[in-house]
C-alpha cells in the first residue's frame, strides 16, 4: 500500500450535501465532489488489511457481507492513491461493469464489512468507485470499445434494467450480437424509472447507454415482450434468450376501503413523476402530484424513502411513513456482530428532509393500515391505523406482526403510496415463455444456475432472485452472461 499508516492520519470525509430545503428545490443530485487531495486521502485510508471482507460478497447469517460483485476494492483504492487513475479504471471494471450506477445507488455493503468498521469508520469506498469511473468519462479514456471479432451467435435480452444492461455488455464483450428489448420508451428500466434523479439522474443511464450502442448492442424500445413479440417469435430468431424483467409485480394492502381514490403503488408514482420530469420538466401534468395533499407512504424501505423525498419536493402538506416492524436499534446490537450487515436504524435522505421541513421524523413504527376512510365521492381522506406487536404463530412457530387490540387511531390522508415490496415477476412473461416459478413467483433455476426450464432461456436480477439490490442484478447479468456464453460456445472465457 502507498499509505499504510493513511487509516490512522486520515479521518473519513464524506462528498458533502446540499442542506435539506436548498435540495427539496429540484430533482437533481446533491452531493458536491471532494477535491482530488481530498479524494486521495480517502483511499489512502485503505489499510491492507490481511483479509479484505470489503470484497467477499458472501452471505452471513442471512445477509450479504462485502460487495457481490468481488469487487478489487483495496488494489484500486491503492491506485487511487497513487494517482494511477487508469489502471485503478481496469481494476474496478475488472468486476463492475457499471461503477457510475453502484457509486450512487448502492447501500455499500463493502463498508459495512470494511475492517476500519470495526473499531472507527470504514473506507469511503463507494465514493472513491464513483471517483474512478467519472475521471474516466472526462478525461476521454473510456470511449467506445467494441469487439474485434463476432461469433454469429445471437442474444435476446429481455429487459433493460440493471441484470439485463449487465449481460448486455458482457455477452457483447465476448463478440456475440446482443439486442435488448424494453417495453418503456426509453432503456434502463429499474435505473431509469425505478430510481429518482436526485438519486441517480437519468443523463447518466442515456450516457451509457449510448456507449452500449456505440459498441455495438441494439435497443428496441416500446416493445412488450409476450405481448408486441411473441416468446416463440424470439426464440426462433436468437440463439439464446435472457429474461431479465424485473421482479415488478408489486404487493398490495387489503383492507376495507381499497378502492378509494386516491391509493397508488409507489413503483406508479415514482415512475410517472419521472417521465414527466424527462419529457417536459414536470409542465405536461402527467403525474401523480403530492401537492399540498396530506401524504401517507406505507412501507419503510429505500422505495418508501424515495416517495417520501418526492412528496416533499411536490409541495406535500406533510407526509408520514408507515412501518411495520420495530424501530431498529440506533448501534449493532451484541448478536449482529462485523462483518455482518449492520441491523442499524438509517435515517435517509427523504427522511432527513421530512425533519427539515415538517420538524419530525415522518416514521411511525410497528403500524399499519386498519381501513382507508373514503369521503362521499369516494376519495380517499384519511386512514384508520393500528399498532403491532410480534407474537409467535402457534401453527407455524414463526414470530409474527399481529394487530393490538385496541390501539385504532385515525391519520388525514388524500394520496397514500404503497411501498410494500414486490411478489416476482409480472406472469404474462414466465406464461408466455413457459418457465417453471418458484413458491415465490420467481422464475425457477437449479441452484447456482441460471438456465430456466426451457432449454435456451436464462434469466438474471430480480426475476430471477427476487426484489434486490442494483449491485445483485449486475452480479446477476454478469453471471447469466456466463452461463450463456458457455451454452452457445463449449466454454466460456468471461472472467
Amino acid at each position: 500500500m502507498g499509505k499504510p499508516t493513511g487509516f490512522m492520519e486520515y479521518a473519513r470525509e464524506d462528498a458533502p450535501a446540499s442542506s435539506p430545503k436548498a435540495r427539496i428545490q429540484n430533482y437533481n443530485e446533491f452531493h458536491e465532489e471532494l477535491s482530488e487531495t481530498e479524494r486521495k486521502q480517502q483511499a489512502a485510508r485503505c489499510m491492507d488489511c490481511g483479509v479484505p471482507f470489503c470484497q467477499y460478497g458472501k452471505m452471513i447469517s442471512g445477509m450479504a457481507s462485502g460487495c457481490p460483485l468481488n469487487n478489487l476494492i483495496p488494489e484500486w483504492n491503492d491506485l487511487l492513491y497513487t494517482g494511477n487513475m487508469v489502471q485503478a479504471f481496469n481494476r474496478l471494471t475488472k468486476t463492475n461493469c457499471f461503477p457510475e450506477f453502484t457509486g450512487r445507488v448502492c447501500p455499500a455493503l463493502c463498508e459495512a464489512a470494511c475492517t476500519c468498521n470495526l473499531n472507527g469508520k470504514p473506507v469511503t469506498t463507494k465514493a472513491n468507485e464513483l471517483s474512478i469511473i467519472e475521471n474516466a468519462y472526462e478525461s476521454g479514456y473510456l470511449a467506445p470499445n467494441p469487439p474485434k471479432t463476432r461469433t454469429g451467435k445471437r442474444v435476446a435480452v429481455v429487459g433493460s434494467g440493471p441484470s439485463g444492461l449487465s449481460a448486455a455488455y458482457w455477452l457483447n464483450k465476448r463478440g456475440h450480437e446482443v439486442t435488448v428489448y424494453e417495453r418503456s420508451d426509453r432503456p434502463g428500466g429499474l435505473l431509469m424509472y425505478g430510481i429518482p434523479n436526485m438519486k441517480l439522474e437519468k443523463r447518466f443511464v442515456k450516457r451509457r447507454v449510448e456507449l452500449m450502442k456505440a459498441e455495438g448492442i441494439h435497443f428496441l424500445t416500446g416493445v412488450n415482450v409476450g405481448k408486441d413479440i411473441s416468446a416463440e417469435d424470439l426464440k426462433s430468431q436468437y440463439d439464446s434468450v435472457i429474461l431479465a424483467c424485473g421482479a415488478s409485480n408489486p404487493r398490495d394492502i387489503q383492507a376495507e376501503g381499497r378502492d378509494a381514490e386516491g391509493i397508488y403503488f409507489a413503483v406508479d408514482y415514482l415512475s410517472r413523476t419521472t417521465k414527466s420530469l424527462l419529457d417536459s420538466n414536470l409542465a405536461d401534468g402527467n403525474y401523480i402530484s403530492a401537492k399540498d395533499k396530506h401524504v401517507v407512504v406505507i412501507g419503510g424501505g429505500d422505495t418508501g424513502n424515495d416517495c417520501v423525498g418526492t412528496a416533499i419536493r411536490q409541495g406535500c402538506a406533510s407526509v408520514t411513513q408507515l412501518e411495520m416492524m420495530p424501530q431498529p436499534p440506533l448501534t449493532r446490537a451484541a448478536n449482529n456482530p462485523w462483518p455482518e450487515w449492520p441491523r442499524v436504524c438509517k435515517t435517509d435522505y427523504g427522511q432527513e428532509e421530512a425533519i427539515a421541513v415538517f420538524g419530525s421524523d415522518p416514521r411511525i413504527y410497528k403500524t399499519t393500515v386498519k381501513e382507508f376512510v373514503k369521503d362521499a365521492d369516494g376519495k380517499l381522506c384519511g386512514l384508520i391505523c393500528v399498532k403491532l406487536e410480534s407474537k409467535k404463530d402457534e401453527a407455524t412457530g414463526r414470530m409474527m406482526m399481529v394487530p393490538v387490540e385496541g390501539s385504532e387511531f385515525a391519520l388525514e390522508a388524500e394520496l397514500v403510496l404503497i411501498a410494500a415490496g414486490f411478489l416476482g415477476c409480472q406472469s404474462y412473461v414466465s406464461d408466455a415463455f413457459g418457465v417453471e416459478l418458484t413458491p415465490r413467483t420467481n422464475v425457477k433455476t437449479a441452484p447456482d444456475s441460471y438456465e430456466t426450464s426451457e432449454p435456451g432461456v436464462f434469466t438474471a436480477g430480480d426475476m430471477h432472485r427476487g426484489q434486490s439490490l442494483v449491485v445483485w442484478a449486475i452480479r446477476e447479468g454478469r453471471e447469466a452472461a456466463r452461463a450463456v456464453d458457455e451454452s452457445l460456445m463449449g466454454y466460456t472465457n468471461l472472467e
